[in-house]
Protein backbone atom coordinates (compact mmCIF):
# COMPACT_ATOMS: atom_id res chain seq x y z
CA UNK A 1 0.00 0.00 0.00
CA UNK A 2 2.63 1.89 1.06
CA UNK A 3 4.63 1.59 -2.33
CA UNK A 4 1.62 2.35 -4.28
CA UNK A 5 1.35 5.55 -2.66
CA UNK A 6 4.96 6.73 -3.08
CA UNK A 7 4.17 5.43 -6.75
CA UNK A 8 0.99 7.62 -7.38
CA UNK A 9 3.21 10.82 -5.27
CA UNK A 10 5.79 10.39 -8.05
CA UNK A 11 2.97 10.37 -10.77
CA UNK A 12 2.18 14.04 -9.29
CA UNK A 13 5.47 15.10 -9.00
CA UNK A 14 6.08 14.43 -12.42
CA UNK A 15 3.32 16.31 -13.95
CA UNK A 16 4.14 19.07 -12.40
CA UNK A 17 8.08 19.17 -13.20
CA UNK A 18 6.56 18.87 -16.80
CA UNK A 19 4.40 21.74 -16.77
CA UNK A 20 7.49 24.04 -15.69
CA UNK A 21 9.95 22.66 -18.11
CA UNK A 22 7.24 21.89 -20.92
CA UNK A 23 8.78 25.11 -23.16
CA UNK A 24 12.36 23.92 -22.76
CA UNK A 25 11.80 20.99 -23.87
CA UNK A 26 9.65 21.88 -26.46
CA UNK A 27 12.25 24.16 -28.17
CA UNK A 28 14.65 20.93 -27.86
CA UNK A 29 12.81 19.08 -30.06
CA UNK A 30 12.42 21.60 -32.68
CA UNK A 31 16.06 21.97 -32.55
CA UNK A 32 16.23 17.95 -32.83
CA UNK A 33 14.07 18.11 -35.86
CA UNK A 34 15.93 20.63 -37.31
CA UNK A 35 18.85 18.54 -36.96
CA UNK A 36 17.23 15.32 -38.50
CA UNK A 37 15.42 17.35 -41.53
CA UNK A 38 18.82 18.98 -42.12
CA UNK A 39 21.58 17.07 -41.89
CA UNK A 40 25.32 18.61 -41.45
CA UNK A 41 27.98 18.79 -44.30
CA UNK A 42 30.55 16.30 -43.74
CA UNK A 43 33.99 18.21 -42.57
CA UNK A 44 35.90 19.89 -45.54
CA UNK A 45 39.62 18.12 -45.63
CA UNK A 46 42.27 20.22 -44.84
CA UNK A 47 44.87 20.81 -47.53
CA UNK A 48 48.04 18.23 -47.15
CA UNK A 49 50.98 19.58 -45.41
CA UNK A 50 54.76 18.60 -45.40
CA UNK A 51 55.09 16.99 -42.33
CA UNK A 52 57.45 18.40 -39.86
CA UNK A 53 61.42 16.89 -39.71
CA UNK A 54 61.34 15.73 -35.82
CA UNK A 55 63.43 18.24 -34.41
CA UNK A 56 61.65 21.07 -35.69
CA UNK A 57 60.00 22.17 -33.27
CA UNK A 58 62.95 21.73 -30.71
CA UNK A 59 65.13 24.45 -33.68
CA UNK A 60 61.74 26.85 -33.32
CA UNK A 61 61.54 26.59 -30.09
CA UNK A 62 65.39 27.47 -29.58
CA UNK A 63 64.97 30.33 -31.70
CA UNK A 64 61.85 32.43 -29.97
CA UNK A 65 59.63 31.11 -32.99
CA UNK A 66 55.96 29.34 -32.40
CA UNK A 67 56.04 26.10 -32.12
CA UNK A 68 52.83 25.76 -34.16
CA UNK A 69 53.39 25.86 -38.00
CA UNK A 70 49.86 25.65 -39.05
CA UNK A 71 49.52 28.79 -41.22
CA UNK A 72 45.77 30.67 -41.06
CA UNK A 73 43.91 29.73 -44.58
CA UNK A 74 41.99 33.17 -45.55
CA UNK A 75 40.36 31.52 -48.52
CA UNK A 76 39.30 28.39 -46.11
CA UNK A 77 37.70 30.60 -43.60
CA UNK A 78 35.89 32.92 -45.95
CA UNK A 79 34.33 29.58 -47.60
CA UNK A 80 33.29 28.26 -43.82
CA UNK A 81 32.24 31.72 -42.95
CA UNK A 82 29.70 31.14 -46.02
CA UNK A 83 28.71 28.05 -45.82
CA UNK A 84 27.79 28.49 -41.84
CA UNK A 85 25.93 31.40 -43.40
CA UNK A 86 24.08 29.35 -45.86
CA UNK A 87 23.35 26.50 -43.45
CA UNK A 88 21.69 28.62 -40.66
CA UNK A 89 19.37 30.75 -43.45
CA UNK A 90 18.25 27.52 -44.58
CA UNK A 91 17.79 26.31 -41.16
CA UNK A 92 15.62 29.26 -40.21
CA UNK A 93 13.48 28.26 -43.46
CA UNK A 94 13.02 24.75 -42.38
CA UNK A 95 12.06 25.99 -38.82
CA UNK A 96 9.44 28.61 -40.40
CA UNK A 97 8.29 25.54 -42.39
CA UNK A 98 8.72 22.87 -39.22
CA UNK A 99 6.37 25.84 -37.15
CA UNK A 100 3.61 26.25 -40.13
CA UNK A 101 3.22 22.62 -40.06
CA UNK A 102 4.09 21.90 -43.44
CA UNK A 103 6.91 19.28 -42.38
CA UNK A 104 4.25 16.75 -40.72
CA UNK A 105 4.56 13.87 -42.86
CA UNK A 106 8.14 14.01 -44.06
CA UNK A 107 9.95 10.90 -42.60
CA UNK A 108 13.22 11.20 -40.22
CA UNK A 109 15.08 8.57 -38.50
CA UNK A 110 14.98 7.90 -34.63
CA UNK A 111 17.36 6.43 -32.34
CA UNK A 112 15.39 5.09 -29.98
CA UNK A 113 16.43 3.21 -26.52
CA UNK A 114 14.71 0.28 -25.45
CA UNK A 115 13.30 -0.78 -21.83
CA UNK A 116 14.16 -3.21 -20.25
CA UNK A 117 10.88 -5.28 -19.25
CA UNK A 118 10.92 -6.28 -15.71
CA UNK A 119 10.94 -10.27 -14.77
CA UNK A 120 8.89 -10.96 -12.07
CA UNK A 121 10.29 -14.42 -10.17
CA UNK A 122 10.39 -13.74 -6.44
CA UNK A 123 7.00 -11.80 -6.26
CA UNK A 124 4.80 -14.47 -5.09
CA UNK A 125 7.22 -15.51 -2.64
CA UNK A 126 6.16 -13.74 0.74
CA UNK A 127 8.77 -10.92 2.50
CA UNK A 128 11.05 -11.09 -0.83
CA UNK A 129 9.24 -8.19 -2.47
CA UNK A 130 12.37 -5.92 -1.90
CA UNK A 131 15.16 -8.21 -2.98
CA UNK A 132 13.29 -8.86 -6.21
CA UNK A 133 13.26 -4.77 -6.39
CA UNK A 134 16.82 -4.19 -5.40
CA UNK A 135 18.03 -6.65 -8.47
CA UNK A 136 15.62 -5.16 -11.14
CA UNK A 137 17.40 -2.24 -10.03
CA UNK A 138 21.22 -3.73 -9.90
CA UNK A 139 20.47 -5.14 -13.53
CA UNK A 140 19.20 -1.65 -15.15
CA UNK A 141 22.28 -0.44 -13.86
CA UNK A 142 24.60 -2.78 -14.99
CA UNK A 143 22.83 -3.91 -18.28
CA UNK A 144 23.78 -2.54 -21.32
CA UNK A 145 21.80 0.02 -22.74
CA UNK A 146 20.03 -1.25 -26.23
CA UNK A 147 19.00 1.43 -28.73
CA UNK A 148 17.35 0.75 -32.27
CA UNK A 149 16.49 2.87 -35.72
CA UNK A 150 12.84 3.78 -36.72
CA UNK A 151 11.66 5.76 -38.91
CA UNK A 152 8.65 8.22 -38.12
CA UNK A 153 6.52 11.43 -39.92
CA UNK A 154 7.43 14.17 -37.86
CA UNK A 155 4.33 14.35 -36.10
CA UNK A 156 4.67 10.88 -34.54
CA UNK A 157 8.31 11.92 -33.70
CA UNK A 158 7.71 15.48 -31.75
CA UNK A 159 5.60 13.24 -29.76
CA UNK A 160 8.99 10.81 -28.85
CA UNK A 161 11.57 13.34 -28.83
CA UNK A 162 9.95 15.30 -26.43
CA UNK A 163 9.51 12.43 -23.71
CA UNK A 164 13.02 11.99 -24.51
CA UNK A 165 14.10 15.64 -23.92
CA UNK A 166 10.98 15.64 -20.42
CA UNK A 167 12.67 12.86 -19.35
CA UNK A 168 16.52 14.54 -19.73
CA UNK A 169 15.46 17.78 -18.28
CA UNK A 170 14.00 16.07 -14.85
CA UNK A 171 16.25 15.61 -11.68
CA UNK A 172 15.27 11.72 -11.04
CA UNK A 173 16.49 12.42 -7.19
CA UNK A 174 15.27 15.55 -6.71
CA UNK A 175 11.35 14.06 -7.99
CA UNK A 176 11.93 11.21 -5.60
CA UNK A 177 12.53 12.83 -2.89
CA UNK A 178 9.76 15.50 -3.07
CA UNK A 179 7.34 12.28 -4.12
CA UNK A 180 8.54 10.40 -0.37
CA UNK A 181 8.25 13.83 1.34
CA UNK A 182 4.55 14.18 0.18
CA UNK A 183 3.57 11.04 0.72
CA UNK A 184 4.90 11.03 4.03
CA UNK A 185 3.26 14.35 4.95
CA UNK A 186 -0.22 14.08 2.86
CA UNK A 187 -0.35 10.75 2.04
CA UNK A 188 -4.00 8.67 2.69
CA UNK A 189 -4.95 5.21 2.29
CA UNK A 190 -8.02 3.88 1.94
CA UNK A 191 -8.52 0.62 3.37
CA UNK A 192 -11.97 -0.94 1.86
CA UNK A 193 -13.85 -4.26 2.95
CA UNK A 194 -12.40 -3.68 6.58
CA UNK A 195 -15.56 -5.77 7.88
CA UNK A 196 -14.11 -8.90 6.07
CA UNK A 197 -10.88 -8.85 8.93
CA UNK A 198 -13.30 -8.72 11.87
CA UNK A 199 -12.97 -11.92 14.10
CA UNK A 200 -14.12 -12.47 17.57
CA UNK A 201 -12.18 -13.35 20.75
CA UNK A 202 -12.06 -17.09 19.98
CA UNK A 203 -9.68 -17.99 17.07
CA UNK A 204 -10.90 -20.84 15.46
CA UNK A 205 -11.66 -21.55 11.58
CA UNK A 206 -10.86 -18.53 9.38
CA UNK A 207 -10.79 -16.49 12.16
CA UNK A 208 -6.72 -17.23 12.70
CA UNK A 209 -6.31 -15.79 9.51
CA UNK A 210 -8.60 -12.57 10.03
CA UNK A 211 -6.17 -12.06 13.31
CA UNK A 212 -2.96 -12.42 11.10
CA UNK A 213 -4.28 -9.26 8.63
CA UNK A 214 -5.15 -7.49 11.48
CA UNK A 215 -1.92 -8.42 13.51
CA UNK A 216 0.00 -6.90 9.43
CA UNK A 217 -1.93 -3.92 9.31
CA UNK A 218 -1.46 -2.94 13.02
CA UNK A 219 1.94 -1.86 13.08
CA UNK A 220 1.60 0.24 9.14
CA UNK A 221 -1.23 2.12 10.76
CA UNK A 222 0.53 2.61 14.10
CA UNK A 223 3.51 4.56 12.18
CA UNK A 224 6.73 2.54 10.82
CA UNK A 225 9.09 2.62 8.32
CA UNK A 226 8.59 0.96 4.99
CA UNK A 227 11.28 0.38 2.35
CA UNK A 228 10.94 1.46 -1.32
CA UNK A 229 12.97 1.60 -4.56
CA UNK A 230 12.65 5.74 -4.01
CA UNK A 231 13.57 5.57 -0.65
CA UNK A 232 12.84 4.97 3.35
CA UNK A 233 8.92 6.20 3.82
CA UNK A 234 7.34 7.17 7.34
CA UNK A 235 3.87 6.27 7.97
CA UNK A 236 3.32 8.16 11.10
CA UNK A 237 1.74 10.90 9.31
CA UNK A 238 -0.24 9.35 6.77
CA UNK A 239 -4.27 9.38 7.31
CA UNK A 240 -5.56 5.96 7.25
CA UNK A 241 -9.45 5.37 6.63
CA UNK A 242 -11.36 1.76 6.87
CA UNK A 243 -14.55 1.35 5.54
CA UNK A 244 -16.97 -1.68 5.83
CA UNK A 245 -20.57 -2.42 6.01
CA UNK A 246 -20.52 -4.19 8.95
CA UNK A 247 -24.13 -6.19 8.81
CA UNK A 248 -22.24 -9.38 9.91
CA UNK A 249 -19.91 -8.05 12.27
CA UNK A 250 -19.15 -4.90 14.67
CA UNK A 251 -16.15 -2.74 14.98
CA UNK A 252 -15.69 -3.59 18.60
CA UNK A 253 -14.54 -7.57 16.88
CA UNK A 254 -11.35 -6.12 15.40
CA UNK A 255 -8.50 -6.14 17.52
CA UNK A 256 -8.88 -3.37 20.32
CA UNK A 257 -5.37 -1.97 19.51
CA UNK A 258 -6.75 -1.47 15.83
CA UNK A 259 -9.48 0.10 17.07
CA UNK A 260 -7.47 2.42 18.77
CA UNK A 261 -6.05 3.49 15.63
CA UNK A 262 -9.21 4.88 14.15
CA UNK A 263 -11.00 7.33 17.02
CA UNK A 264 -12.88 8.71 14.75
CA UNK A 265 -16.27 6.55 13.75
CA UNK A 266 -19.08 7.85 11.36
CA UNK A 267 -21.98 5.96 10.16
CA UNK A 268 -23.42 6.33 7.03
CA UNK A 269 -27.25 6.69 6.40
CA UNK A 270 -28.72 4.38 3.62
CA UNK A 271 -29.26 5.99 0.03
CA UNK A 272 -32.70 8.16 -0.51
CA UNK A 273 -34.64 8.47 -3.89
CA UNK A 274 -33.02 11.48 -4.33
CA UNK A 275 -29.45 10.02 -3.74
CA UNK A 276 -31.01 7.28 -6.53
CA UNK A 277 -31.91 9.99 -9.01
CA UNK A 278 -29.04 11.72 -8.86
CA UNK A 279 -26.73 8.81 -9.61
CA UNK A 280 -28.74 7.74 -12.55
CA UNK A 281 -27.99 11.37 -14.18
CA UNK A 282 -24.79 13.20 -13.02
CA UNK A 283 -21.47 11.29 -13.58
CA UNK A 284 -20.58 11.18 -16.72
CA UNK A 285 -20.80 7.67 -16.78
CA UNK A 286 -24.25 7.08 -15.03
CA UNK A 287 -25.71 3.67 -16.03
CA UNK A 288 -28.58 5.72 -18.18
CA UNK A 289 -25.36 6.95 -20.51
CA UNK A 290 -23.82 3.50 -20.67
CA UNK A 291 -27.49 1.95 -21.83
CA UNK A 292 -27.75 4.62 -24.27
CA UNK A 293 -23.99 4.36 -25.88
CA UNK A 294 -24.68 0.63 -25.97
CA UNK A 295 -27.97 0.72 -27.89
CA UNK A 296 -26.50 3.56 -29.82
CA UNK A 297 -24.06 1.07 -31.64
CA UNK A 298 -27.17 -0.72 -33.20
CA UNK A 299 -28.22 2.47 -33.94
CA UNK A 300 -31.22 2.63 -31.29
CA UNK A 301 -32.09 6.03 -30.17
CA UNK A 302 -33.10 5.45 -25.95
CA UNK A 303 -34.32 8.72 -24.48
CA UNK A 304 -34.98 8.58 -20.65
CA UNK A 305 -37.15 11.25 -19.61
CA UNK A 306 -37.77 12.71 -16.23
CA UNK A 307 -40.44 10.56 -14.44
CA UNK A 308 -38.61 7.40 -15.75
CA UNK A 309 -35.57 7.98 -13.68
CA UNK A 310 -38.04 8.78 -10.93
CA UNK A 311 -39.64 5.63 -11.00
CA UNK A 312 -36.77 3.88 -12.01
CA UNK A 313 -35.45 5.88 -8.34
CA UNK A 314 -38.69 4.93 -6.06
CA UNK A 315 -37.97 1.04 -7.70
CA UNK A 316 -34.57 0.83 -6.31
CA UNK A 317 -34.99 2.65 -3.47
CA UNK A 318 -38.26 0.31 -2.42
CA UNK A 319 -36.59 -3.06 -3.39
CA UNK A 320 -33.48 -1.33 -0.89
CA UNK A 321 -35.85 -1.24 1.95
CA UNK A 322 -37.90 -4.41 1.47
CA UNK A 323 -35.21 -6.68 1.30
CA UNK A 324 -31.43 -6.34 1.40
CA UNK A 325 -30.19 -3.30 1.07
CA UNK A 326 -27.28 -3.66 -0.99
CA UNK A 327 -26.99 0.48 -2.59
CA UNK A 328 -25.87 1.81 -5.92
CA UNK A 329 -26.05 -2.01 -6.94
CA UNK A 330 -29.32 -2.29 -7.19
CA UNK A 331 -29.32 -0.20 -9.93
CA UNK A 332 -27.21 -2.35 -12.14
CA UNK A 333 -30.01 -5.22 -12.93
CA UNK A 334 -32.99 -3.40 -12.23
CA UNK A 335 -31.86 -1.36 -15.29
CA UNK A 336 -30.76 -4.73 -17.17
CA UNK A 337 -34.19 -6.24 -15.77
CA UNK A 338 -35.97 -2.89 -17.51
CA UNK A 339 -33.91 -3.00 -20.60
CA UNK A 340 -33.31 -7.20 -21.85
CA UNK A 341 -36.19 -6.90 -24.25
CA UNK A 342 -34.61 -3.88 -25.96
CA UNK A 343 -31.10 -5.06 -25.86
CA UNK A 344 -32.38 -8.38 -26.89
CA UNK A 345 -34.01 -6.90 -30.28
CA UNK A 346 -31.99 -3.90 -30.65
CA UNK A 347 -30.43 -5.06 -33.72
CA UNK A 348 -33.48 -6.13 -35.54
CA UNK A 349 -36.06 -3.46 -34.09
CA UNK A 350 -37.63 -1.14 -36.96
CA UNK A 351 -38.60 1.72 -34.67
CA UNK A 352 -34.86 2.87 -33.96
CA UNK A 353 -36.13 6.00 -30.91
CA UNK A 354 -37.39 4.88 -27.96
CA UNK A 355 -38.49 6.99 -24.75
CA UNK A 356 -38.08 5.13 -21.40
CA UNK A 357 -41.17 7.07 -19.36
CA UNK A 358 -42.48 6.39 -15.78
CA UNK A 359 -45.53 4.21 -17.25
CA UNK A 360 -43.20 1.81 -19.10
CA UNK A 361 -40.98 1.25 -16.22
CA UNK A 362 -43.50 0.55 -13.40
CA UNK A 363 -44.98 -1.74 -16.23
CA UNK A 364 -42.02 -3.60 -17.14
CA UNK A 365 -40.81 -3.82 -13.41
CA UNK A 366 -44.45 -4.29 -11.25
CA UNK A 367 -43.29 -8.05 -10.87
CA UNK A 368 -40.66 -6.82 -8.39
CA UNK A 369 -42.73 -4.13 -6.93
CA UNK A 370 -45.34 -7.03 -5.97
CA UNK A 371 -43.67 -9.85 -5.30
CA UNK A 372 -41.64 -9.68 -2.23
CA UNK A 373 -40.25 -13.04 -2.91
CA UNK A 374 -39.60 -12.43 -6.41
CA UNK A 375 -38.00 -9.50 -5.41
CA UNK A 376 -35.07 -11.07 -3.56
CA UNK A 377 -33.58 -12.87 -6.60
CA UNK A 378 -32.72 -9.29 -7.86
CA UNK A 379 -29.29 -8.55 -6.10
Amino acid sequence: MVRDLVEAAIAMVRDKKKSSIQEEAQRRVEDRLLDLLIPSPPPKKKKSRSSPQPFDFLIKAASGEPIDDDEPDEATEAEQERAADRSSRTREKFREKLRAGDLEDKEVELRIESRLMPVHVMSNIGGMEQMEMDLQNLFEKIGPKQTSSRSAPVKKAREILLEQELEALMDKDAINEEAVRLAETHGVIFIDELDKICGGEESRGPDVSRQGVQRDLLPIIEGTTVQTKYGYVKTDQVLFIAAGAFHRSRPSDLMPELQGRFPIRVELSPLTRDDFIRILTEPKTSLTRQYQDLLGADSVKLKFTKDGIEALADIAHQVNQTTQNIGARRLHTILERLLEDISFDAPDVKKKSLAIDGDYVRKKLQDITQNEDLSKFIL
